[in-house]
């Protein structure tokens, strides 16, 4: 039986990318720096969630998945993120211990891919983040059997329920022991600025034995 008609021309969508171009003199000294510069003009420009990234793990088979979180922490260490320690992606990244995050700003007609192993954020600095979460997100990371199969929205919301009546006489909520930051720690970090007729600007910091080097991609 023939697929429906689709109202969606995919072949014809297309954007030219005129907005800004980037040069090797243009960079700042470090990838960190650099990704900062970034983010920051993304957030004075309005971008919803300009923290958001999808991060790119793989399983012990090298079967990939990919998901939209938020970038937390940033600095020449490397770029942090938090969630279940029980969840599919934490289970890849124990598995693998690498993974790639990309920064999607459509609208400024940029990206920012790192990519690097991974280690577990200490508990010093998970504490810290954590107590600067709201409230009712520290309880849905008590409730969430992240990744796993539940029955339906009743289960979830009766989890939340529970855990919210076990809580309801603490001033403050601990950190779950499922819970807490990875890092990725970069070995590149590719920055990319959207050019005419799809002759992209597209330069990489690479980590090799002697340091940190600029290298220019082909489109």
């Amino acid at each position: 039986m023939p697929e429906a008609q689709s109202s969606v021309a995919l072949p014809a969508m297309r954007v030219s990318y005129e907005q800004g171009s980037l040069a090797e003199d243009q960079l700042a000294p470090s990838w960190h720096e650099q990704l900062r510069s970034w983010l920051d003009d993304a957030t004075r420009a309005g971008l919803a969630e300009p923290n958001a990234m999808v991060l790119a793990t793989a399983d012990p088979q090298g079967r990939p998945s990919s998901r939209t979180v938020l970038a937390k922490g940033l600095d020449e260490r490397g770029l942090v993120f938090f969630t279940n320690y029980t969840s599919a992606k934490s289970h890849d990244l124990r598995a693998t211990r690498y993974a790639s995050a990309t920064f999607p700003w459509l609208a400024m007609q940029r990206q920012a891919t790192v990519r690097g192993t991974v280690e577990k954020v200490d508990a010093e600095e998970t504490a810290e983040y954590w107590n600067s979460r709201p409230r009712g997100s520290q309880l849905g990371a008590w409730a969430s059997p992240q990744s796993r199969v539940v029955s339906g929205r009743q289960a979830l919301d009766s989890a939340l329920a529970n855990i919210q009546r076990q809580f309801a006489d603490a001033d403050r909520v601990p950190v779950p022991p499922h819970w807490g930051g990875w890092r990725i720690r970069p070995d590149s970090v590719e920055f990319w600025q959207g050019r005419r007729d799809r002759m992209h600007d597209r330069l990489c910091f690479r980590l090799d034995r002697d340091g940190w080097t600029v290298v220019r991609l082909g489109p």
